[in-house]
Parts: structure tokens; sequence; C-alpha cells
């Protein structure tokens, strides 16, 4: 039976990438992806600023923050109470993986900060402002702002996925103290698992760990981003090849959750992943967990086009050897 806490965490609430080219990842997603800047800051002289997607409801989505290297910052969750923070915080703390209270960035109230296992920096709130459309008031008032008509037209942020040098300890970190529930994994031969999917709502994944082959630690594997449609993920594939982005794979279809997909480098280096589930919504409070065999991994995508090397191999911030 499904306990009160299963949706304690509501969403993935946004995340900060770093980036050794400011101004060019700047550029991806504000003018590529059609994000809109919200706000700028700058703590001892590094640089940042806050970009939203369309129909993101709080004041910002992705926090992007000049770095020597490209990876992943601070990723922040929002709880579904107050009451659910105090429930959160309190299991992280049990973990001995807690750091502390610190003031919200940008809209967000008191964000409880702490680190993963694999050492990836984390936040949990709960108080939130809502956007205000100004200029971009939308014809609808149902959604946050107006459709920008112009490049991806990413609609809201969909998951992230890390890299981890142990995505079992990772994985449970996340279905204790978070009270993520498992959707899918992958199961290795010699035991643990190659991948494990975690969803804290009807979407069938925001949180996923994979396997760090070079066991470097606090990584990222990538980013994903919602349109509204498969075929504006087509398009996408035309925009990032006018304008030169790295495409790496797709588009395609995942055999894992069905999730359609393109992934593309932007200029930073980091892998963002631009994902439509379609309808697959899990809609059963005790939906049994998928489990894939490697035997069954090594059959590609849903649709036959095998895993290239460098998904398993790229992520941010890139290893020197």
């Amino acid at each position: 039976m499904t306990g009160y806490t299963s949706f304690d965490v509501a969403h993935l609430g946004n995340v900060e990438l770093l980036t050794p080219v400011f101004e060019e990842s700047l550029w991806f997603f504000r003018d590529l992806l059609a994000m809109r800047v919200v706000a700028e800051s700058s703590s001892d002289g590094t640089k940042s600023v806050y970009l939203r997607t369309w129909d993101e409801y709080q004041l910002y989505t992705l926090k992007l923050t000049a770095s020597a290297d490209a990876g992943v910052g601070r990723t922040t969750f929002r709880t579904t109470s107050q009451e659910a923070l105090e429930r959160r915080v309190a299991a992280i703390e049990a973990t001995g993986l807690g750091i502390g209270w610190e003031d919200g960035e940008v809209g967000t109230g008191p964000t409880y900060a702490f680190r993963d296992p694999d050492g990836h920096r984390m936040g949990i709130y709960y108080e939130s402002k809502r956007y205000e459309a100004t200029d971009d008031k939308p014809a609808l008032k149902n959604q946050a702002s107006a459709f920008p008509g112009r490049g991806v037209n990413a609609r809201r942020l969909d998951h992230i996925n890390f890299l981890a040098k142990d995505v079992v300890a990772n994985g449970e970190f996340v279905a204790g103290a978070l009270r993520g529930r498992e959707s899918e994994r992958i199961r290795l031969d010699d035991g643990g698992y190659a991948a494990w999917w975690f969803h804290f709502n009807n979407k069938s994944y925001d949180i996923v760990y994979s396997d760090d082959w070079l066991k470097h630690g606090n990584r990222l594997h990538h980013v994903a981003f919602a349109p509204d449609t498969r075929e504006d993920i087509l398009k996408a594939a035309d925009v990032f090849l006018e304008n030169g982005i790295h495409i790496e794979s797709g588009p395609h279809k995942h055999a894992i959750n069905q999730t359609f997909f393109l992934y593309v480098w932007e200029p930073g280096g980091n892998r963002i992943e631009l994902a439509n589930a379609g309808a697959r919504l899990l809609l059963d409070p005790d939906q049994p967990v998928v489990e894939w065999s490697q035997e069954e991994r090594r059959k590609g995508q849903a649709w036959g086009m095998k895993t290239i090397e460098t998904f398993h191999t790229h992520g941010t911030p890139n290893v020197r050897q």
C-alpha cells in the first residue's frame, strides 16, 4: 500500500548548470530553447543568470553560472507542503548528508542544502513565488506566459540524470530520504544496477542515476527539457543543425520509459535532452517496478537504434586523464 509520504516531493524544482563559455551557453538556452532571462547575479566575481521555460509556474527553471568547467551546480526539489519539507529534512539529516538551511534563490523560500552520496549538491524547499507575466502575458489565463513561437520552445524542465560512482547507494538515498518511487531500472549481471529511474508524481521519472564508468563522482549525465510534441523535437533537430550544435543521438524513442528523445551538447559541453514522454503516465499508486536485464538492453532503443558509446563515457565535468 502506498504511504502518505510517497509524494512529499512535488517535483524537480530547478537546476544550476556550470559553463566555461558563459555567453555561448546563454545564447543556447535563451535564443535556441526560447527561455527568458528573469534575473542576474554576481557572487565573488562569478556571474549567473536565471532563466525560465515559457510555462514554468515558478520564477525560474535554470540557473546558468560561469565556471572553469562544465557540470551541474545545485539541483533543488520542491515539496508539497511545509510539513512535507520538515519530514524530508529530518530524513535527510538522519543520513548524515545534510548541510543546513540557506536563503532561497529568486522567488524560492528557505532551502535546506544537502548532498547525495555521490557528492552532488542539492536543496529542498517549499515556499515559491509564482511567475507574473508582463510583456509576455498569455492569451490563455491557464498558462504561465505567452508561447514564444521561436527556436525549440522548451515548455518545462522534465528530469535530470546524474552520473554516479554507486548507483545503488544514490538510488537508495532518493527512495529513503526523498521518498522517490522507482519506475524502472537496469540490473547488472554481476549485481547492482546500471541505471535507476525515480519519480515524484505521475510522470514516469524526475531523477535518474546512471553508472559513471570513469568512477569520478559528482558528474552530470544530462538535463532534459520538454516541448509539446514529438514533432517539436524533430524541428529542434533542424534548429540545432542550422546553428552548429552537436547532435549526439536521436531523434528516436527510448525503450525505457518510452520517451521520444534528442540529445545535444550545449556550447559549454553539458548534455541536454529534449524529451517528450507522450501519454505515458504512472497513475497506479502501486505501479510495479520494471526491471531490464543487460541482455535486454543490448537490443538498443525502442526501434532498434543502438546506444552510442559517448552516452556511457561523456559527462560533465570532463575527466582529464
